[in-house]
């Protein structure tokens, strides 16, 4: 089994090491764009033919499923994606996991990009799925870009800001840009009050690694052989795991891979 994953950066981590966990044996083929990211500030045809390129990319290695590991290419090139590999590959998209995070009551804090914060597409997911539950929407200036290079004053600028606008008795945060998930310890203590209940906090990785099995009709395995290989694509030319993806546990996890051959 041979599972695809594309993103601009470094966000995909989150759902590659989900998907190694699961299958240890499975294939992973990594499609990147070092030379179009970030994606975030493209217009829609512009995105969507960045996108499309990676994916492209992706399928010359034959993969059996693409996933989209990146919530604003999902949402912007989803569709064009599916239209243009399916039924031959499926391709599973990133959503935010605001469904899951309002069964448990609320208040809920979304934090996504700026770009994602408000828009009519997060506002529809709220209408969907957590109606009658307490939701602020927080815009994370900066903190995928500081996560993306590994910024460690940055990255701890952009927490401590976001965390500032969450209210104080939050009980759920939506991880709602796959970069974060590569942080969530950090965004846990930012966000956790003394005196309250542990803080939820809902990525989207495992249940996106588990959608891609269930397309392809197989079942987790994580007690199998380790023996799966990993090829890394930047913009369309094989070469290594970004030098920032090794600080984060998910980066080395996949570093220990034998690559393709």
């Amino acid at each position: 089994m041979k599972i695809a994953l594309m993103d601009s950066g470094i966000g995909l981590l989150a759902a590659t090491a989900a998907v190694r966990r699961l299958r240890p044996d499975a294939d992973l083929v990594l499609s990147l764009d070092p030379d179009g990211m970030p994606w975030g500030r493209r217009t829609l045809e512009d995105l969507t033919q960045r996108a499309v390129a990676v994916a492209d990319a992706a399928v010359e290695h034959r993969p059996d499923a693409l996933i989209i590991g990146c919530n604003t290419a999902t949402v912007h090139a989803l569709h064009t994606l599916r239209a243009r590999l399916e039924p031959r590959i499926p391709v599973i998209g990133t959503v935010p996991a605001i469904k899951p995070a309002a069964a448990g009551g609320g208040p809920v804090a979304i934090w996504a990009t700026p770009a994602t914060t408000g828009s009519p597409y997060q506002k529809g997911l709220i209408k969907d799925f957590a109606d009658g539950v307490t939701v602020t929407e927080v815009p994370c200036f900066g903190l995928a870009e500081a996560v993306e290079h590994a910024d460690e004053t940055a990255i701890e600028a952009a927490v401590a800001a976001a965390a500032a606008l969450t209210p104080e008795d939050v009980t759920t945060v939506v991880l709602g840009c796959t970069h974060y998930e590569l942080v969530a310890d950090r965004i846990r203590a930012a966000v956790q009050r003394p005196g309250f209940p542990p803080l939820v906090l809902h990525g989207s990785a495992e249940a996106v690694a588990a959608q891609a099995l269930r397309r392809l009709g197989e079942q987790s395995a994580p007690g199998a052989e380790p023996n799966g290989t990993l090829t890394v694509l930047l913009s369309g030319r094989e070469g290594n795991l970004p030098e920032a993806a090794l600080v984060y546990e998910e980066g080395r996890l996949l570093q220990a891979i034998s690559p393709a051959r």
